[in-house]
């Protein structure tokens, strides 16, 4: 297991941090934080990091060649095979025997592998290194240490955001971090641990319980709830993990780029994943749809194209049929808007369109199978019943500490707050928000030490 929270927070962090301010040299700074890495994810499981240190080194290895022979595309060839078959033995593995005993009526053992945490992440992150270096954007890293690191750096390792080789490659060996920067990524930090802690995690509680029960135990209300509440878990969650991501690596002298804007604002599925998880959109788009073809070869070509980047779009979410399927969703309707002219209607219209749309496939995201999914779509729309014992479900998670937390989350979904501060942006706003933030974090400890629910949602990934 990575370190607990409070662990990170108290410990871990505050020593790194301080090291590396003392530390004189990039080179001196980039072992200390490979050291700290390796420290971070092995903790409790160092067979993983074996796993990690494999895959990097022969994607350097990789890029080594690249440099010095005329085979390039076997090479970067042979890369990408490498890197697909690490994720397809830990983490797809079970799912086509399953699917293999099933069509042919076979009873092949099931692998049973543990999941490597981050897999999906780090594998995307080395197929970046090598594919940059094959076209050329940059040259190949002579330092192995440098590539680990790259691949390995703990703020985003875990939990993203997928960084691109070509976005940091100069940062590795040449960066400084100001006390502006250090100060903007506590801030960042601090608003990414409260979207985890006081937002995703309340949201959290009350979702797993209503996904635990029979589905015929909900009623319409408590049905579409849980949507809603699971839509602003894993937002929350995820945005919150790449805030802290982005925080961290700015107080280390790293810029990584956004990974989310607000996309429940969007008009249109289209506008959406412009928004949403930018790092995992851009990658598939720079690194798959575009050498596809992209739109360039015709509608029908370009409608295959879409179909398969968010079929593995969906299935680099998890082994399951319910992520294919979400993945599909997204996909068909990415379609059906090149054909509709969606943009033409109200906006209004067309935000709540999309929020219906990216709702209801976060149900089939989230649920266990998809006979659990279509059990609960009926629910939402069939389960009229309101009496006082067709409600007990649903009134057992609405406390206090739900209402108050979903009312925050859905504020917290709009641009609001970023709206006020540019309109009102003077000396004394900065300084009231780096004090809500101290109490954010404050709060934040509060919560970790009294033992709260915590789960973690894109470990699996």
């Amino acid at each position: 297991m990575v370190f607990s929270s409070l662990s990170f927070l108290c410990i871990f962090f505050p020593v790194v941090f301080a090291l590396n301010q003392i530390l004189p040299s990039i080179k001196a700074k980039n072992i200390l934080l490979l050291v700290a890495s390796v420290v971070f994810y092995s903790f409790g499981e160092p067979v993983y990091f074996v796993l990690m240190l494999i895959s990097a080194l022969a994607n350097w290895a990789a890029g080594v060649a690249l440099s010095k022979t005329t085979r390039r595309r076997l090479v970067v060839a042979c890369a990408i095979v490498a890197n697909l078959a690490l994720l397809v033995v830990f983490k797809y593995a079970d799912m086509l025997i399953g699917c293999a005993n099933e069509l042919l009526r076979l009873n092949l053992p099931l692998t049973n592998l543990p999941l490597p945490i981050g897999i999906s992440f780090f594998t995307f992150q080395a197929m970046s290194y090598v594919i940059d270096v094959y076209r050329g954007e940059v040259s190949s890293q002579k330092s192995f240490l440098n590539v680990l690191l790259y691949i390995s750096f703990f703020p985003q390792l875990i939990a993203g955001p997928i960084v691109k080789y070509h976005d940091i490659a100069q940062q590795l060996s040449d960066r400084h971090a100001s006390v502006s920067d250090m100060a903007y990524g506590l801030r960042r930090f601090c608003i990414g641990l409260a979207k985890k802690v006081l937002i995703a995690n309340n949201m959290a509680v009350a979702v797993d319980y209503w996904y635990s029960v029979a589905p015929s135990d909900l009623n319409a209300l408590a049905a579409w709830m849980a949507a809603l509440a699971y839509l602003m878990q894993i937002y929350f969650d995820f945005s919150g993990y790449s805030d802290m991501a982005i925080g961290l690596g700015r107080m280390f002298g790293f810029h990584f780029k956004e990974n989310f804007n607000f996309p429940y604002i969007s008009t249109s599925i289209q506008e959406f994943w412009r928004r949403w998880h930018i790092s995992l959109s851009t990658w598939f788009k720079q690194y798959l749809y575009i050498p596809l073809g992209g739109n360039r070869k015709g509608r029908a070509r370009t409608a295959i194209n879409k179909l398969i980047v968010f079929f593995l779009c969906g299935l680099w979410h998890g082994a399951a049929w319910t992520f294919v399927v979400w993945g599909l969703i997204h996909g068909a309707f990415l379609m059906l808007e090149s054909v509709v002219p969606i943009k033409r209607m109200p906006r209004a219209l067309g935000h709540i369109y999309t929020l219906l749309v990216v709702c209801l496939a976060f149900v089939i995201f989230r649920a266990d199978s998809l006979s659990q999914a279509g059990a609960l779509f009926t629910q939402m729309f069939c389960a009229w019943d309101f009496t006082e014992a067709s409600m007990v479900v649903l009134m057992r998670q609405l406390t206090p500490v739900f209402l108050v937390s979903l009312v925050c989350a859905i504020v917290a979904s709009m641009p609001i707050a970023d709206i006020v501060s540019q309109k009102f942006a003077t000396r004394k706003t900065e300084y009231v928000s780096y004090a809500v933030s101290a109490v954010l974090l404050a709060v934040c400890f509060l919560c970790l030490s009294s033992g709260a629910y915590n789960p973690f949602i894109y470990f699996r990934f």
